[in-house]
């Protein structure tokens, strides 16, 4: 049986650890269970910062 369509690739929020930046991206929450951790340029702080997923 097939699956539905767009079940595993889902918008995700990433907020920043040391400001109150947020960070947009998508994941697949069929291959990835564990939350999203990145480490991407925060522009108020104008250096690269942990990015954690928040919860829903």
């Amino acid at each position: 049986m097939a699956k539905k369509k767009g079940q595993g690739n889902q918008p995700t929020i990433l907020k920043s650890t040391e400001s109150t930046s947020v960070y947009h991206t998508r994941k697949n929450k069929t291959k990835l269970k564990e939350r999203l951790e990145l480490k991407k340029f925060d522009p108020k702080l104008n250096r690269v910062v942990l990015f954690r997923e928040e919860k829903k």
